[in-house]
């Protein structure tokens, strides 16, 4: 069966029903057939990822975002996709005419998105950090398992060879049994630790700011908020941590199989009720796992009150870059300076490259360097996209993606509740901080779906 599109199939750019009947779902794919997709957020980002998926074996059906000028890049490009600025109404109207979703939306509303379209059975590409919050997160893996859908968290170099061959490197022993971990990013690069504008503009024409808003409580408009500088709201973002850890930590994270931690400590400066701070620091400590020992895992971000970025210690960097580097991982046998970014898919073995520069006790010219055994894929879009026609399980999988935004959530709990949190991962529960619950799972504005 041949779905090639051409433009003479549609009619029009918005005939909802003649569209609806022009496409129709496939549950088993040959290799030459498209998937078709609805997305949730194109403009910004989210253009690159619609581009991304039909450029990987995607077809776009239908287009949905609550600002038509954000969005007018996507609309431009795909004349034909039916157009919609309410999620709900679009994958109400689709359902039988789409096979997957793709979320590029503000984090407030990725979980009530994506399980919406989990739950009708579609497949789901959502942009990190997973959720608002780590109760979605939970969720958000619950409702992919118990669906079986194909799912993807975009962090986008988890697909890439330098992660998945530094992940192959540290567990075959390279530096030995790792005991430390240090992470930083240069974010936040829009403002925080602001108080709410106490101006009310009119709302541009082109936003559907009630839509905008969603399951977050309700506010005046202001272009403070969008269309980018929203991560730096509580209500709306997760702050640097959710905006770059999802990536940052993910190397380490993997190779280690760290799961849950058993506390986490946090100090910031700069934060306000409305906004996260404008530097933090966040350390994790998570148990041995078998024959590997616990692990302290470090998070840094922002610019403190001297101007100085916040940065981990200099016996950690060792006069190497920071710009160069965004995570160090210390064993027993060694030091590895990694850096995530980039195909780089003829890298190799080198112990000195661009993607990772490592430094051991031992004479390495006696390590074996081990297999290649994690699976490589060509992208992220093209893992998910071919994981839907019966592919391999991409492997920023909600159930992966999900318990791993929980830990990296869980600092943003340290560091609004300024305290140690003693965590129980199976209850999701701080056990000596009841005042979390709130942040834990947040309250949704009243008319939006309970997920």
């Amino acid at each position: 069966m041949n779905h090639k599109v051409t433009r003479r199939q549609f009619i029009g750019t918005g005939a909802a029903s003649a569209f609806a009947f022009t496409f129709l779902p496939s549950r088993v794919w040959g290799a030459n057939e498209r998937v078709y997709v609805a997305s949730i957020g194109v403009g910004g980002k989210g253009s690159s990822d619609v581009s991304g998926v039909d450029n990987n074996g995607g077809t776009i059906v239908a287009l949905c975002d609550v600002d038509r000028a954000r969005a007018k890049g996507s609309f431009k490009k795909y004349p034909y996709a039916n157009r919609y600025r309410d999620f709900r109404k679009m994958l109400e109207k689709e359902q039988k005419a789409i096979d997957a979703v793709t979320v590029s939306t503000p984090d407030h509303t990725h979980a009530h998105a994506s399980i919406m379209a989990m739950e009708m059975g579609k497949h789901v590409y959502c942009q990190k950090p997973l959720t608002h919050s780590v109760w979605e997160a939970r969720r958000m893996a619950e409702v992919a398992r118990k669906q079986g859908v194909v799912t993807q968290m975009g962090n986008q170099a988890h697909s890439g060879e330098p992660i998945r061959r530094g992940v192959e490197l540290i567990r075959a022993g390279v530096i030995g049994n790792v005991k430390e971990v240090y992470t930083w990013t240069n974010r936040p690069i829009w403002p925080q630790g602001i108080t709410r504008p106490e101006e009310t503009p009119d709302v541009p024409d082109h936003l559907a700011w009630d839509l905008w808003l969603g399951p977050a409580p309700w506010r005046p408009y202001h272009p403070a908020y969008v269309p980018f500088k929203w991560r730096g709201w509580w209500d709306f973002g997760t702050g640097a941590l959710g905006d770059m850890a999802c990536h940052i930590m993910d190397m380490a994270y993997w190779s280690l199989d760290l799961g849950a931690p058993e506390t986490v400590d946090a100090e910031s400066g700069g934060m306000t009720k409305e906004s996260p701070p404008n530097w933090s620091t966040v350390s994790y400590q998570f148990p041995a796992r078998g024959y590997q020992p616990p692990v302290k895992y470090y998070w840094y971000d922002g610019k403190k009150e001297n101007g100085n970025r916040n940065l981990p210690p200099d016996d950690v960097l060792e006069g190497e870059d920071p710009g160069q580097w965004d995570c160090v991982l210390i064993g027993d046998k060694g030091k590895m300076w990694f850096k995530r970014g980039g195909p780089g898919s003829d890298i190799g073995d080198d112990f000195d490259n661009s993607y990772w520069k490592i430094r051991s006790d031992r004479d390495l010219s006696d390590f074996k360097a081990p297999p290649k055994v994690i699976p490589r894929t060509k992208n992220e879009d093209y893992e998910w996209v071919q994981g839907i026609k019966g592919g391999p399980t991409p492997l920023s999988n909600f159930t992966r993606s999900g318990p791993f935004t929980e830990t990296v959530l869980l600092g943003n709990l340290a560091i609004r509740l300024n305290k140690r949190l003693e965590w129980d991962s199976h209850n999701l529960k701080a056990t000596n901080a009841p005042e979390a619950d709130q942040y834990i799972k947040r309250e949704y504005r009243e008319g939006w779906r309970f997920i």
